[in-house]
């Protein structure tokens, strides 16, 4: 297994009621792969789902892109402007 911190911004911190964790997850797992096993401890960040903007590291990641040992995870409801 691999570990993977996740941090959580805005709103879906306090979904989640932390600002940060650290998740294992199996070698190869994606992005959605990742975002799946959220789901399931978290359901109300599904409805979530379509708007989110995920990063890795510094850069935004698709649902495709292959997560490794260490990586940091981030987490964003869509950015608001005024």
């Amino acid at each position: 297994m691999m570990k993977i911190e996740t941090q959580f911004f805005s709103r879906l911190r306090d979904l989640v009621g932390q600002s940060t964790q650290t998740r294992e997850v199996p070698p190869g797992a994606t992005v959605g792969d990742f975002l799946a096993t959220l789901y399931r401890d978290y359901p109300a960040l599904e409805k979530w789902d379509a708007h989110l903007l995920v990063a890795v590291g510094l850069e935004y990641a698709t649902r495709a892109q292959t997560l490794h040992e260490g990586d940091v995870v981030s987490i964003m409801p869509p950015v608001q402007g005024g």
